[in-house]
């Protein structure tokens, strides 16, 4: 691959992402919806996660909650790597199967180095990307064993803080309506904080201003809309962009790709 070039790749398994990547980006602080399990190929990076500042090389497996703010920088100039993306609910069924003690809700460790689990990785995006259908019967077990294994360890790993319940009313209208304008003044009053406050409570409980995280929501929702189909200029609109230039030059800086590439992977 090229540098800077990220191949969103034909998926056989319904609800999992692939992409591969090999990039001197550096990624602003974003979320995804879904699980991410990947593998770095070659080079490193440094990266903030929800679970602590991590280093990744070659030969490590990296891993991603759903809605964890993370940002990513080359360390040297650059890397690449294979990453697949999973809805909640694959995830989570999973480990339900895996515990005894009830379903994890995150992957406790963000980086983990470990050659087995490596190569089960390997072997479960050959069959998902191989261009036919994956072996039903192959992928179920390759699936089950990395769940297994990215859930196993929880030592070292840190609980998160709760959010404040004055920062969760704040997060709370935003999520409730993305597309709804939405000010300072008015998080203020629902939070019952100043402005100054629900600024900074905002930014230090979710990792991003209310700003970027209520951009953040739009672009789940058109990346939902655009690999359910619709077209991109209705999917800017429809998701909150002024259009779709805006819509498209977020999406490529979250995820480094671009939405028409994103597209051609569900056509």
């Amino acid at each position: 691959m090229a540098k800077n070039q990220f191949r969103m790749l034909r998926s056989a398994l319904s609800g999992v992402e692939a992409v591969e990547a090999e990039t001197h980006h550096s990624f602003a602080r974003h979320t995804h919806e879904q699980f991410g399990i990947g593998l770095m190929s070659a080079g490193a990076q440094s990266s903030l996660s929800g679970r602590g500042m991590v280093e990744a090389e070659a030969g490590d497996i990296i891993t991603v909650n759903p809605n964890e703010v993370h940002d990513g920088a080359p360390i040297g100039e650059g890397r690449s790597w294979r990453i697949l993306y999973f809805d909640p609910a694959i995830v989570t069924g999973l480990s339900r199967e895996i515990s005894e003690s009830g379903a994890r809700s995150e992957i406790p460790h963000p980086v983990i180095r470990n050659a087995a689990i490596a190569a089960r990785f390997e072997m479960l995006f050959g069959a998902v990307t191989g261009g036919g259908t994956a072996e039903g019967l192959l992928c179920d077990e390759l699936l089950l064993q990395l769940v297994a294994d990215v859930m196993r360890e929880r030592s070292g790993t840190e609980e998160r803080p709760l959010v404040p319940a004055s920062i969760r009313a704040a997060r709370n209208l935003i999520d409730d309506d993305p597309l709804a304008a939405v000010s300072l003044d008015d998080l203020s009053r629902e939070s019952g904080l100043s402005r100054f406050q629900v600024l900074r409570g905002f930014a230090k409980a979710t990792g991003l201003t209310p700003h970027a995280y209520l951009v953040q929501a739009r672009i789940h929702i058109a990346r939902r809309m655009i690999a359910q189909g619709m077209p991109l200029a209705e999917a800017a609109f429809a998701s909150g962009f002024a259009d779709q230039s805006h819509m498209t030059r977020v999406f490529v800086r979250k995820y480094g790709l671009s939405p028409r590439l994103y597209a051609g992977a569900f056509l």
